[in-house]
């Protein structure tokens, strides 16, 4: 991997990857199976989706349908998760899943075609595409997280009222 997209896109899944493990280690077992109501989703059940869909899109990624045959999505959505241990590895599949194929690109295949649901895109619009879903997925995550944590939550990002202490700080230091 040698391009500044690359690059720049790994530190994006990370950073993603980093908040949902954040709000892990800030919620309780039970926060991580907690519902609104039967439509919405758990923390437990958007995690079981990503996983399931990690491992379609990014399994032999460069030459079959990012749609696998034995993906049965409706059933990611099944809340059947049970514990804490059991959701963390599915994540961490999921992830190890989409980093190997990840690590393996290079600029050359940048423009290459694959296929998700029969629809043709290229490696970069196919990276886009799941850096948006897991972008969505995991504020979703986040959000359930401050929710149910109430004032016990440890912000994530910049602290509500604390813009000016943090540019400060960040403007202080030499340029990264």
């Amino acid at each position: 991997m040698n391009s500044g997209y690359l690059n720049g896109l790994r530190k994006q899944f990370e950073y993603y990857k980093i908040l949902g493990e954040k709000t892990f280690s800030q919620i309780s077992d039970e926060q991580l199976f907690w519902q609104y109501n039967n439509e919405s989703n758990s923390i437990a059940i958007i995690v079981k989706h990503l996983w399931g869909n990690m491992l379609s899109r990014f399994t032999y990624f460069m030459v079959t349908d990012g749609e696998k045959e034995w993906r049965n999505r409706d059933t990611e959505f099944d809340n059947d998760i049970k514990t804490r241990q059991e959701l963390i590895d599915k994540w961490n599949e999921g992830w190890k899943c989409f980093f190997i194929a990840f690590n393996a690109l290079t600029d050359d295949d940048l423009n290459k075609e694959i296929y998700i649901r029969n629809e043709l895109h290229t490696v970069t619009e196919a990276l886009d595409r799941h850096l948006a879903h897991c972008a969505y997925h995991i504020g979703q995550v986040v959000y359930i997280g401050k929710m149910v944590s109430d004032d016990k939550w440890t912000t994530l990002s910049i602290a509500k009222g604390k813009s000016k202490e943090f540019n400060k700080d960040m403007f202080s230091k030499p340029k990264q």
